[in-house]
Order: structure tokens, then sequence, then C-alpha cells
């Protein structure tokens, strides 16, 4: 009998086999209009020319679902990564959706200058909150960022206002830049919407795996045994919280770039809660867990709606309760403690 000869066949590159989940995530997505618009029996070339039908509809509904990741990663990355409970989270995300919207409208500025100045807002509305940090902490900065929003969230309603905002009924008759308008090309807006979601979830494991990252979860989990060791906490949750600052932003100007009306709500406590609600059912702190958390959310939202009607909200409100209570850790934060057991 001859030996048996060990197998030829190059392993998977290191970086490649630990990512196939994710690369293959992206590449369903990439592939998902396509495969609705053969469901329905229409040609890949109607989801290329922008023609009505499934494929157009539920890219709709998955540009939604990216936007809610963004701005649900960002909250991860204050209250789950660095521990800071914000209950006014929705002031990024308004931010810079009025901002886009006024900017386009009202002042016709091009998408490149308003994306720029929108960074810029982000930027300091993040040192603005970020000057309370040195002085209030746990449930009084909670308390302190909810008073910020609720100041923004009234002032956008205002009559003096409403001819740039549109006071309490919302910002309305915003006309995208063609370069991404989903009325006009609604793939180009998926694509984006998903590479922006995608280079976010990127750079926020490199932030998280940084030095500056793990200092951050230090502060989560010991801040006074962090300045203990000598850092200076203030500035890692003022980066932290300009970080997320901007990318909350920047979901709200694709919110108003893809939405008709650019409501007041999105200002409100209730969207802060919506945040909070995706990564708790994504699992906190998780990252992965904020774009499963908006995934889920959004499709329960809706597919509740179109089946049971006026009732949906309570039973998201039960589905809720169900999740907290038999996958307290989310839906990633749950998997990875059960594989780590197996393991």
């Amino acid at each position: 009998m001859t030996p048996a000869t060990p197998s030829t066949r190059p392993a998977l590159p290191g970086w490649l086999s630990r990512n196939l989940g994710p690369l293959g995530g992206l590449l369903a997505l990439i592939a998902f209009p396509f495969v609705v618009a053969a469901q329905s029996g229409d040609s890949p070339v109607a989801v290329l020319t922008n023609e009505s039908g499934n494929a157009k509809f539920y890219q709709g509904l998955f540009i939604e679902v990216f936007i809610l990741a963004i701005y649900a990663l960002s909250y991860d990355l204050v209250l789950g990564v660095t521990g800071l409970l914000s209950f006014g989270h929705a002031l990024f995300f308004g931010m810079g959706a009025y901002a886009t919207g006024i900017l386009i409208k009202s002042f016709g500025w091009e998408l490149g200058p308003t994306i720029v100045a929108v960074i810029g807002i982000g930027v300091t509305q993040a040192l603005a909150v970020g000057v309370v940090l040195p002085r209030v902490k746990g449930v009084t900065f909670a308390l302190v960022t909810l008073g910020m929003a609720s100041v923004f969230h009234i002032v956008v309603q205002t009559h003096e206002l409403s001819p740039w905002t549109g006071g309490d009924v919302g910002l309305q008759g915003l006309v995208p830049p063609a370069i991404l308008n989903p009325n006009a090309d609604r793939l180009r807006f998926y694509l984006v919407s998903l590479a922006v979601m995608v280079l976010a979830w990127l750079a926020y494991k490199r932030f998280v795996d940084s030095p500056t990252g793990r200092v951050c979860n230090a502060i989560r989990e010991n801040e006074g045994r962090a300045l203990m060791l000598g850092y200076n906490t203030f500035v890692f949750k003022l980066i932290a919280l300009t970080i997320a600052s901007v990318t909350a932003a920047l979901a709200g100007s694709l919110h108003a770039l893809y939405q008709p009306i650019v409501s007041p709500n999105v200002a409100s406590l209730s969207f802060t809660v919506a945040a909070l609600l995706m990564i708790l059912m994504g699992g906190v702190g998780t990252l992965t867990g904020a774009l499963f958390g908006a995934l889920a959310y959004r499709l329960l939202a809706f597919f509740l709606d179109r089946w049971f009607g006026q009732i949906a909200d309570v039973l998201l409100g039960v589905v809720y309760i169900a999740l907290v209570l038999f996958v307290p850790y989310g839906i990633v934060g749950t998997w990875r403690r059960r594989r780590g057991r197996g393991a």
C-alpha cells in the first residue's frame, strides 16, 4: 500500500477564511435586487433601467435598513463600546438630515460641498456635547443629551425657521442631485448606501481593535481604573463621540436624500430609543449586531404592519419583550456566547 499523500490544494488565505461570512453577505446584498426581479418574472435589465416592480420596492426597503444600520452603528460605538448612555443621539442624525435638506434646497449647494459641511457639523456638534463630559456622567449625561436634542427638536418646528425647516410639517420638496437621485436611479442609491454601511462597519471594527478602541472599552468597564492607569478618559470619550456624531450625521444626510420629507421626529427621543432597540436586538457592543438589529427592526415593523395593520405596534412590543427575555444578549451576542461554549 502506498502512503496517503497530503492534499495539495492551497488553503484559503487567512483574511479570506476569517471573513467568508461578511463577504458572502455583501455579495448576497449586491445580488438581492436581481434575485427579486428574477423571482418576479422581470429581467435584470429592469433593475438596471429603474423600472417599477418588486425589485425597486425592496431596494427602497433595504435602503432604509442600510441607513438605520449606519445610525445604529454610531450609537453602538457610544453606548456599547464606550459606555456613554445618551438619550439625545437622534440630535446627530437630525442635524445631518436637516443640514443636507436646507443646504441643497434653500441654498442650491452641490452634493460634494454638502457632505463636507455635514461632516463639519458632525464634528462641531460632538464638541458641543463633549463640553459636558468632564462634568457629568451616567444618567446625568443622558439627561443633558436629552435636553440638547429636545431643544433642537423644538427649534426646527418653530415658525421663524419654517421657511427652511418646514416647521412641524417637516422639510419637503428636496430634489436630490442627479448623481444620487433614488427616484431616477434606485440601484445606484442602493449600492451607495450599502457601500457607506460596509465602510462604516469596517472603520468601526478597525477602531475598536485599535489601542484607542481598547481604551474606550476599558472606560466602559471601569473608568476609574483607566484614570489610574494614566489615560485621559475625556479625550477618548470625545474621540468616540466625534466619530459617532459624524457617522450619524452622514446617515441623516442619506435619509434626507432618500425620503420625500424630513420629519422633526428624526430628532426626537423616540428615534434615539429606536437606535437603542436596534442594538439591543442585535447585541450591545458587537457592532455587527447593529446591522442585524437594524434589519430585524425594519423588517419586523414592515411585515407586521402589512399583515396585522392597526395592532402591529402591539405585536412589535411583544416581540421586543420576547427578545429581551429569551435572547438577552441580542442576536449576534447570543450566537457568539453559544459558539464560545460549544468550542
